[in-house]
């Protein structure tokens, strides 16, 4: 089936009270793993691509190759762009053919924040395109810059509330603990926030930096209101642990098929897990 925009995959998830992953795709057995398991699972899937990954894959490459996959796929499929930097990044994925977008103007004073926003909603209504915004500093790594976790900020149930009103956004991000990249300890995540803010927003709300946080907590993150739930990281290890595993086995390997199909196995695993996890198996 053709793409379809992100609120439509969303809103049945919080209507229903289960969690549909954001995975980010790198190359193309990563967008394989991601495809065929949420196939295999029956889950709608939203395939998310940073900037950074924009750059490695080219956004003609990637986007033709989303579409590909998501014409034969018998599952709701977005695509989506992950922390776009800009509003000419925001409209250059939409003229590719980007069914949701991410504008983060969350390192922005918060009236520069919903401004920008304003701006990208209004062009992405248009188009039928959702839109993802972000409130409140998430702590880590993101692509090529990182986000200082002394730093981050968590996201104010108030704020929270006047900025959905006032930008009219599909989904938003919420800074409640978590960071983008591997922990170096547990996770601690303020479920006390995370329920206010759920209590004064309507609009599904989104975890990012979810590798590595434990079961239990994604768990009762989507319990109190967490509608979509970003990973990256976990699906890169991996799949990198596997590509390490072959090379130090097998010195003569050089068939990259033999090399990446089965690292490709490894995140389809990986996956199924996280599908599972989040309750979106068997929802088409």
């Amino acid at each position: 089936m053709a793409l379809v925009p992100m609120s439509q995959i969303l809103n049945k998830a919080q209507a229903e009270g289960y969690a549909v992953g954001g995975f980010n795709m790198n190359n193309l057995e990563s967008l394989q793993a991601i495809i065929e398991t949420a196939e295999e699972e029956r889950s709608p899937v939203i395939v998310q691509l940073s900037e950074g990954a924009l750059r490695y894959v080219g956004i003609d490459y990637a986007t033709a190759c989303v579409k590909a996959a998501a014409d034969k796929a018998t599952i709701p499929v977005a695509l989506h762009l992950d922390h776009g930097s800009s509003f000419e990044k925001i409209i250059e994925c939409i003229r590719y053919g980007f069914s949701s977008v991410m504008i983060d103007g969350s390192k922005l004073p918060f009236e520069e924040n919903i401004a920008l926003v304003q701006k990208v909603v209004e062009a992405a209504r248009v188009v039928g395109v959702s839109v993802e915004a972000e409130l409140g500093k998430i702590g880590g790594t993101e692509d090529d810059h990182t986000v200082d976790e002394r730093e981050a900020l968590m996201t104010n149930p108030d704020e929270a509330k006047e900025f959905v009103e006032r930008t009219g956004v599909d989904a938003l991000a919420i800074a409640i603990g978590t960071a983008h990249g591997p922990y170096k300890g547990k996770p601690e995540l303020d479920f006390e926030r995370l329920e206010k803010i759920r209590n004064l927003v309507n609009v599904p709300l989104v975890l990012h930096g979810a590798s590595g946080v434990y079961d239990e907590d994604i768990k009762k993150a989507i319990s109190l209101g967490i509608c979509k739930i970003n990973i990256n990281t976990d699906f890169q290890q991996v799949f990198t642990a596997k590509v390490r595993e072959i090379l130090n086995n097998d010195e003569k390997v050089y068939d990259p098929r033999k090399i990446l199909g089965p690292a490709k196995d490894a995140m389809k695993e990986k996956v199924r897990e996280k599908i599972r996890l989040l309750g979106s198996n068997n929802r088409v």
